[in-house]
């Protein structure tokens, strides 16, 4: 590899981590094709891509960048895992995927430029997702004005009983 392909790789690297919310680096040694396929699917549906670059490409291109903290980090074999949105569902897809997969060993992570431990990032792929967020928060959102309309409600229907029992004893 020549100097130049190796600045172009860095440019793009550089510039795909300047976007990228999370960083999540792991071991892949050993893996097989087909898994690390599987993961890269996984990390695609979550948004964000995997990235394996050569370390002292990586150190170049993470440094005085927004993941700059974990430059220094990268030894042997490097998987880089880039989240654009939603840090939580990258984390949850990488540690999930490491679970099952008994090569894939995660070290590290970069979230807004802090250093994650392995813990950190299994912590943080046990949160709730963007998605249920959204959800819980438009469901205590709706929650008040049922319940208001409901206590409403039900004052009005013990009135209409209470005036249809005096109505009933009038007419008997």
């Amino acid at each position: 590899m020549n100097r130049t392909d190796k600045a172009a790789i860095i440019e793009h690297l550089a510039t795909k981590s300047q976007k990228a919310v999370i960083a999540a680096v792991a071991d892949f040694k050993g893996m097989q094709v087909e898994e690390m396929i599987r993961l890269r699917g996984k990390l695609r549906e979550a948004g964000g891509e995997l990235v394996i670059v050569k370390n002292t490409l990586a150190r170049i291109a993470f440094t005085d960048g927004k993941h700059d903290c974990i430059k220094d980090m990268f030894r042997e074999n490097c998987a880089v895992a880039l989240g654009y949105e939603d840090p939580v569902a990258i984390a949850k897809a990488f540690t999930d995927f490491a679970r099952t997969s008994k090569k894939l060993v995660v070290k590290h992570g970069s979230l807004e430029g802090k250093v994650l431990s392995a813990a950190q990032l299994d912590a943080l792929a046990k949160l709730p997702g963007r998605q249920e967020l959204l959800a819980q928060t438009l469901g205590t959102m709706n929650a008040v004005p049922t319940n208001f309309v409901s206590l409403f409600a039900n004052m009005i229907r013990s009135m209409l009983y209470a005036l249809k029992a005096v109505e009933e004893k009038k007419a008997a």
